[in-house]
């Protein structure tokens, strides 16, 4: 049987997700077959798998970094947020339920057989096994029933290492406060620490990494330094958005919607040197200097409808399109510029229909099918090719239809308006291909850098798994692994 180690952190959005990636890909190139795995994650940003489900987005990287297809075993848990206090409940890649927060407290013991299941799977068939915790097991109040951290690592035996974020202030108390709150056998079961995200010299931080370390008598594994290149990796947060900030080029808006979901299609385009890319959060308007306004998918189409006509993005994309401008919708955002959206069965929330934007003659209901395959087509408009996937609920039709966006096997895919200024298509992961997206920034009369999207992100994992070498003491947290 495989090794197991895990990283928890003291956090959310503390890094655990990067550091998995680069420690995969470390224990890759040391010769090792290394697997990914996420017990529980909550994210609605997922991938499709090649076992026909769906994983969050952070493993799917992470199977990157370890040279595998992405399987469900990898995040055989995933909670996709519909609402603030509700979310669809993901088993082993498959649509499981539908829960109020306050019942999947009940429902977590009954996942542990199938988290543990895929975890055995992964083990039975790798050297080590690279687990990442979710938020905090400093959460104690979320302890009973627990599957995502101390709950799993002590079913499973494998030990903890804990990541602090240095960056946003306060590790100390992070690192420290987590020691002080947890059980003893959970605390038990924590064998070291690593402090993330230092900016400057380390060595500065050396009075209190030693601190920390005779606070919790846990040893530390280093101080690891900012990685200035994370921003062209998949990020599983829109928050962790940080691309490049350019006062020139092509002018895409990317409206983050309250549930957006596989927001990483733009990740090829923040790369390109001639595009002005800007993720627009809430109460900000739409510049009346935008090229392109992209509505993103949403895991909650009709309650992002509503939460674009709060913050007046209506008004401000009927004055965008007077004005000439383009808009792209994804998915979700796709179905928002239509005509009406019905969910006769309550498939995303409670029953009922929510009228769209107009922007296309389209309408969209809801169904209890979900669709999730990779796919090939061809670009209505260039004639050029791509490759996409397809992650959605709901079924669209309407004239528009008549011009597609493009073609699957021959057959229509999304919808144009008769000016050719508003398109929409559920093919998510389009622009990684530098021919398409070479022909639609053309388009616009925008040069692309022809960079291979794929081969960033290989050379990024590369440089991030020598980062963690240089700073980290990668051997002795491999060595943890049992």
């Amino acid at each position: 049987m495989a090794r197991a180690l895990m990283i928890q952190g003291t956090g959310s959005n503390v890094g655990k997700s990067l550091l998995v990636a680069g420690l995969c890909r470390a224990a890759r190139r040391r010769g090792l077959s290394v697997a990914p795995f996420k017990p529980q994650n909550m994210s609605n940003n997922a991938a499709v798998t090649v076992d026909g489900g769906e994983i969050g987005r952070a493993q799917a990287l992470q199977a990157l970094a370890c040279g595998l297809p992405r399987h469900t075993d990898m995040n055989p848990v995933l909670l996709k947020p519909e609402s603030d206090t509700g979310a669809q409940v993901v088993l082993q890649g498959r649509r499981f339920a539908t829960v109020p927060a306050r019942d999947y407290m009940s429902l977590r013991e009954r996942l542990l057989g199938a988290v543990m299941e895929s975890f055995a799977r992964l083990k039975s068939a790798h050297d080590v096994v690279i687990v990442e915790g979710a938020g905090s097991p400093a959460e104690i109040n979320l302890r009973k029933g627990d599957i995502a951290n101390m709950g799993f690592a002590r079913s499973a035996g494998v030990p903890v290492v804990l990541a602090g974020d240095i960056d946003r202030g306060g590790v100390i108390a992070q690192i420290v406060g987590t020691k002080a709150v947890l059980g003893l056998e959970d605390a038990e079961q924590v064998k070291g620490f690593i402090v993330n995200r230092f900016r400057g010299d380390p060595r500065l931080f050396d009075d209190g990494y030693a601190a920390i370390e005779q606070r919790t008598g846990w040893p530390g594994f280093g101080v690891l330094p900012w990685f200035a290149d994370a921003w062209k990796l998949p990020a599983e947060d829109a928050l962790d958005v940080d691309a490049p900030r350019r006062e020139s080029g092509l002018h895409i808006v990317c409206l983050c919607l309250s549930r957006i979901a596989n927001f990483d299609d733009l990740d090829p385009l923040a790369q390109e040197p001639g595009v002005r890319l800007t993720m627009l959060g809430p109460g900000r308007p739409i510049p009346g200097d935008a090229d392109v306004v992209i509505i993103p998918g949403s895991k909650s189409t009709r309650g992002d409808l509503d939460f674009l006509r709060r913050q007046g993005w209506d008004v401000d994309l009927a004055a965008h399109r007077r004005r000439g401008g383009h808009v792209l919708g994804i998915c979700g955002g796709y179905q928002m510029l239509g005509g009406c959206v019905r969910d006769p069965e309550g498939i995303e929330g409670a029953p009922g229909e929510t009228a769209g934007l107009g922007l296309l003659r389209i309408d969209t209901v809801m169904t209890g099918d979900k669709r999730l395959t990779e796919v090939e087509a061809i670009h209505e408009a260039t004639g050029a090719a791509m490759r996409g996937y397809e992650i959605h609920i709901g079924q669209s039709d309407g004239p528009d239809r008549d011009r597609p966006f493009a073609r699957v096997d021959g057959t229509p895919e999304g919808a144009v308006s008769a000016d050719g200024r508003v398109a929409g298509s559920y093919l998510h992961g389009m622009f990684r291909d530098t021919a398409f997206r070479t022909a639609w920034l053309a388009g616009f009369g925008v040069a692309s850098a022809g960079v291979d999207h794929d081969t960033v992100v290989e050379e990024t994992l590369d440089a991030l798994a020598r980062h963690i070498e240089d700073h980290l003491d990668v051997s002795g947290l491999l060595g943890l692994a049992r």
